[in-house]
């Protein structure tokens, strides 16, 4: 039994009286599913060309006679949080002896969505030394130089993945 005061009408709960906006939880609930729904739509793509094997941008050949690469950013000018370990700013000295090989290697961290057009354009910045997939990539690279492999046979490796195998601490040991 429901007690009340002599002369009061019963309260029933109204939304509205109680600080609950149903509308306004209604927009807000529209408004994050419609921002998914876009995240979604835009991220699709970057997974797809990961899963069906599309290769990224490289140069099928060497650049071309009297044309200049961009220089290969110097170790020195490398620090902090890209310089912590030896296989960071090795690889740059490693990717300054071979810049026409790099020029010709596709970059499977998909940094051709940002403009690069090579692994080379990695180690043209800081880029490079903070992405292991490009630094794993750049060590299979000259390793796979100093067998004597041209940068085709190299390209094929890249790939297939062989470059997955590279651990970095031992690649940078090594040279």
């Amino acid at each position: 039994m429901i007690r009340r005061a002599p002369g009061s009408r019963p309260r029933l709960l109204r939304l509205r009286d109680s600080g609950y906006n149903i509308v306004r939880m209604l927009k807000h609930g529209l408004a994050l599913t419609f921002l998914f729904l876009i995240t979604l739509t835009v991220s699709a793509p970057w997974a797809i060309s990961q899963q069906e094997g599309v290769v990224p941008a490289y140069n099928a050949g060497p650049p071309p006679k009297g044309v200049k690469l961009p220089a290969i950013l110097d170790k020195d000018q490398l620090w902090g949080d890209n310089a912590q370990n030896r296989y960071q700013t090795h690889a740059y000295d490693l990717a300054a002896k071979i810049p026409t090989v790099l020029h010709q290697q596709p970059c499977y961290c998909y940094c051709d969505r940002m403009g690069h057009n090579s692994l080379h354009s990695c180690f043209e910045s800081t880029h490079g030394a903070r992405c292991d997939i490009c630094l794993k990539e750049l060590y299979y690279s000259y390793s796979e130089h100093q067998k004597g492999k041209t940068a085709t046979q190299i390209r094929k490796g890249i790939i297939q993945g062989e470059w997955r195998q590279v651990k970095l601490e031992a690649a940078a040991a090594a040279d």
